[in-house]
């Protein structure tokens, strides 16, 4: 069996993960640790001392999933100032194989780690096995990647299409899209300003804004307390999340409001993505977001928004589209990488 370092590096939190590989490619987890990333002034001592903590000899190989791109086998962290060299860290940790992928990359790679528990169908499509596969991921952004199948494994290729321009289809949503322009000041709206956990925010404050319902004092105060806070490092709320909840769980009209026109986008982006790939192999949606209001979303228009593209509809009913329930796919995709190495 082969010894090897997954990790999920983030600004905020660390999630390292030891793990044994069989010759039959199976996964067993043998130690797990998650740190403070701002605790730390670079990533070998945490390696380090997760080694000791852990009473583990040094491992084979490692991968380590990074929140931000990777250029040429290094990676500055986007919230942290971290500067890693996959040279510099094999030489400090005398580990052998090091491999920097970016985080949405990891997700990619983690689809084949997953179990059927891990997913849940949404539409059940036409698989085609040679056919590409598509991932998108709401959360604090809007990830996005594909993979192509060469030869016997597939090849992971990150995008950044969370930064495409956002295309409003009715008048609430052109409406929506002004009030982004004018409030930044601004000259372009990123479809990712709309789907992801930024986005709920700022599609909430524009229903209020427009008086659409009336305000729960509750979440008001935590929107309030958040807008406060604006240009803090880390802030005491998260409104995005109480919003989600309080339409989840159906005590704020407003948060219901917000998230119906946050999945109706959410829906459409996904199946932009699909029309540009035509992903048989299944189009997967990752990130933060869509497990916690998977209610919302199984009775949404989010499928009708997703094939609602004219003549092109008969083409995306038949794309298989899956929920990513495992919230350690990254993580899970990292310990992949690694054993490819």
């Amino acid at each position: 069996m082969t010894l090897l370092l997954a990790g999920d590096i983030g600004g905020t939190k660390t999630i390292l993960r030891l793990v044994k590989i069989s010759d039959s490619s199976e996964l067993k987890t043998i130690f797990e640790e998650t740190y403070h990333s701002g605790d730390f002034l670079d990533l070998v001592p945490m390696v380090q001392q997760f080694l000791v903590k852990a009473n583990s000899p040094t491992p084979e190989k490692a991968c380590f999933a990074i929140a931000g791109p990777v250029v040429n086998n290094t990676a500055k962290l986007t919230n942290l100032a971290w500067f890693l060299d996959t040279e510099r860290l094999a030489q400090e940790l005398g580990i052998p194989l090091i491999s920097l992928i970016n985080d949405f990359a990891a997700v990619g790679y983690g689809i084949f780690g997953l179990t059927k528990q891990d997913i849940l169908t949404l539409q059940v499509g036409k698989t085609k096995p040679e056919a590409p596969i598509a991932v998108i991921g709401a959360g604090t952004g809007l990830g996005q990647g594909f993979l192509i199948k060469q030869g016997n494994h597939y090849q992971v290729f990150p995008s950044e299409g969370g930064h495409a321009d956002f295309a409003p289809r009715n008048e609430l949503e052109f409406q929506l899209l002004k009030y982004l322009l004018d409030k930044h000041d601004i000259q372009r709206v990123s479809v990712e300003r709309v789907v992801s956990g930024q986005g709920i925010v700022a599609i909430y404050q524009f229903l209020r804004d427009r008086k659409q319902a009336t305000e729960s004092p509750e979440i008001a105060q935590i929107v309030r307390t958040w807008e406060q806070q604006a240009g803090q490092a880390e802030k005491s709320v998260d409104p995005g999340a109480a919003i989600g909840k309080a339409a989840v769980l159906k005590c704020d009209r407003l948060s219901e409001q917000t998230l119906q026109l946050f999945i109706d986008a959410y829906g459409a982006e996904a199946g932009n993505l699909a029309l540009k790939l035509l992903p048989y192999g299944g189009l997967y949606i990752a990130g933060g977001i869509a497990p916690k209001i998977l209610p919302l979303i199984e009775n949404s228009n989010f499928l009708l928004n997703f094939s609602q593209k004219g003549r092109m509809r008969p083409l995306l009913e038949e794309i298989p589209v899956h929920i990513i329930l495992n919230q350690q796919v990254g993580l899970i995709g990292a310990a992949l990488c690694a054993a490819r190495l």
